[in-house]
């Protein structure tokens, strides 16, 4: 009998089963680094544990600092959430050994699953439909190109151990073969420790669609429907639903019996998911089998009433599935959007800091919120930029979109960029209101990048000109002018080089009045300065703005569009045009650090002449390899920086002459 479970995890997943372990009477065991020292998921845990230094390597991911842990503790059994020592074999070997319970599947379906070329052949044996490629270790970039030139193009070079979109790259043509496979190589040697690639056919425009399995140590196998994963950004999952608006009765049928015969091929036991990629014909073909607990798993167990981590406890604990496939309901729709820590102006590159104030949309009906984070966390570079998932349940896909939207646009994150803004600009676009969605969605929405876009003139006039005007008028007010008792009150207000004339006249019944042209509005809210959720009614319409007070300006923020401002009193307002604007600083000859992280590999030298999109270096940061390319035609002047350097934000890495 399991009655204590070390997690060895971090974050938001490590606090997801620290719920269901509490729910089941066992205690729990957070493990940490010294970065992570007043983390939420320490703070949750019956015990905590440091494991050493932040470097991932000398902590989640050293196996005997864990296994030390568990010892040290009295744990009979470890859980790994997802990511770090989850589908590693020889962790569980050596747990095996310690007669430690692990909370997942057998090491031989690790193994196996964990190989997606072994993977792959295992799927053809269990008649499972498979993609069409070669199905061996590549040995370099000649032998890479060799391949290419017989499949045919596109196709994708994949790193044959982990996942996440790591180790994976898109080739559309033979020049880009060569830095395709050394990205991946170089990306799968660093994320998983096995260089190894393999190549297979990419299929344009498909849907990523998974089924979850469940299987106990009895041979009892069910799936548990499919889910949705088709949103993703450099083939990383940003937005999940369930079920798929897709997938028939039929489809899902069979989809899931290839995934259950896969599962029994391998001798599966836990929770795991079977991936797929289903063109638009409604052919699915075999992706890879993820033996852990998915990021995602969350919208299965809404629409399932199914506590997925709860089940991975019985099963580690030798109890037989209760559940069978008949008994399997899908009630209604859910889905989940995934916040990290990234700036999506700057090509979403990671963005670090400490959590400067938090608000969680944990009041609404039908949302949850599985979150790693809390006021004050600081947001770390040795870690995935994934901080929390917001997920939210309707009887319907359109009411989920509607909830999602509400919910995102009451989350409120300041300390760091983040995703939010670029997530309610997902769930409000067309394309994915119709269902009209595949992996390459992104790509063709924001070909250019995303930026945030300026209100429109009707949103301006609706909400944003009164909103602005009343934030102002508080202020104002606060700071005890000598025109407060007025009656009547003049103001300018100030945004995108534009001047409005704002009259405000204050009502005794608790509202007050606010006259833009021949526009009136009439606005009432219980607003504080000193708040970041603005609860506001104008015209006897309710909204909710996010506000922050910058240095030299306010901003007011609805939905994914923002509104800098100033407001001014009449005076005061006159003599603004005398203000001096700051000059900015020509940084045109120089590359500077988009992100704080390590340099992997310098490809430039002093003197060297270099054309537009050519590769300068790479630098990793939150595990992920970043190629910085020339964005134009220019001379070296000197790099400053050299291999395995760390730098920091906005470093000087290298100067270019004329």
């Amino acid at each position: 009998m399991i009655r204590k479970i070390l997690i060895a995890n971090r974050g938001e997943i490590a606090c997801r089963v620290i719920k269901t372990a509490r729910k089941m009477g066992i205690k729990t065991v957070a493990v940490y680094s010294e970065a992570d020292e007043y983390s939420k998921h320490v703070l949750e845990a019956d015990e905590s544990f440091l494991l050493g230094p932040a470097q991932a390597s000398e902590s989640y991911l050293s196996i005997k600092k864990i296994i030390d842990a568990v010892k040290e503790t009295n744990a009979d059994a470890i859980h790994p959430g997802y990511g770090f020592l989850s589908e590693n074999a020889q962790f569980v070997q050596k747990l095996f050994k310690e007669k430690i319970k692990f909370i997942g599947p057998n090491i031989e379906a690790i193994k196996i699953m964990g190989d997606k070329i072994k993977s792959k052949n295992l799927a053809i044996k269990a008649k499972v439909n498979t993609i069409p490629g070669f199905n061996d270790v590549i040995k370099n970039d000649n032998h890479a190109s060799e391949i290419a030139k017989d499949i045919g193009f596109p196709l994708m070079i994949k790193a044959s151990a982990g996942g996440g979109g790591k180790g994976m790259r898109i080739v559309r043509n033979n020049k880009e073969v060569k830095d395709a496979f050394q990205l991946a190589s170089s990306e799968a040697k660093s994320s998983f420790g096995d260089s190894r690639v393999f190549i297979e056919k990419y299929i344009e425009k498909p849907r990523h669609i998974e089924i979850q399995v469940l299987a106990d140590k009895f041979g009892n196998v069910i799936y548990l429907g499919e889910r949705e994963c088709s949103i993703q950004r450099r083939h990383q999952k940003i937005i999940e639903e369930a079920p798929s608006s897709v997938v028939s009765k039929k489809l899902r049928k069979e989809m899931g019996e290839q995934a259950v015969a896969l599962a029994k091929e391998v001798g599966y036991q836990s929770a795991g998911t079977v991936e797929f990629i289903v063109d638009s014909k409604s052919n699915f073909y075999f992706l890879e089998m993820n033996t852990r607990l998915q990021v995602e798993h969350p919208v299965t167990e809404e629409i399932t009433g199914i506590d997925l981590v709860e089940q991975m406890i019985k099963v580690a604990n030798d109890e037989k599935l209760k559940i069978k496939q008949q008994d399997v309901k899908i009630k209604g729709w859910a889905m989940e959007a995934r916040i990290y820590s990234e700036d999506p102006i700057r090509n979403f590159l990671p963005s670090v800091g400490r959590v400067k104030k938090y608000i969680e949309p944990i009041d609404k009906k039908n949302v949850r919120l599985d979150s790693g984070i809390m006021d004050g966390s600081e947001i770390s570079i040795n870690y995935d930029p994934m901080l929390a998932k917001l997920v939210v349940n309707g009887k319907n896909r359109k009411k989920c979109i509607s909830t999602m939207i509400d919910a995102l646009n009451s989350f409120y994150i300041r300390g760091f960029n983040n995703n939010i803004k670029f997530l309610i600009s997902i769930f409000k676009s067309d394309k994915f209101y119709k269902g009209d969605i595949h992996t390459g969605l992104l790509d063709e929405e924001y070909k250019d990048g995303y930026n945030y876009t300026d209100p429109s003139n009707k949103l301006l006039e609706k909400i944003f000109i009164p909103a602005a005007s009343f934030i102002g008028y508080k202020f104002l007010k606060q700071q005890n002018y000598n025109y407060v008792n007025q009656k009547e009150k003049f103001f300018t207000l100030i945004f995108n080089k534009k001047r409005l004339s704002i009259q405000i006249k204050e009502s005794k019944k608790g509202f007050i009045k606010i006259l833009y042209g021949n526009i009136q509005f009439r606005v009432k809210s219980l607003w504080k300065t000193n708040e970041g959720l603005v609860y506001i009614t104008i015209n006897k319409k309710k909204y909710l703005l996010q506000f922050d007070k910058l240095n030299n300006q306010f901003s007011i923020t609805y939905l994914d569009h923002s509104l800098n401002f100033n407001f001014y009193d009449k005076s005061t307002a006159n003599l603004e045009k005398y203000m001096i604007e700051e000059e900015e600083k020509d940084l045109s000859k120089f590359l500077l650090a988009p992100m704080p992280g390590k340099i992997v590999s310098v490809n430039v030298k002093d003197g060297q002449k270099i054309k537009s999109g050519e590769n300068i270096l790479v630098l990793e940061a939150m595990k992920m390899e970043n190629l910085i390319t020339a964005t134009k035609d220019a001379k070296i002047k000197k790099v400053n920086i050299k291999e395995n350097d760390a730098v920091e934000v906005d470093q000087v890495l290298i100067e270019f002459d004329e």
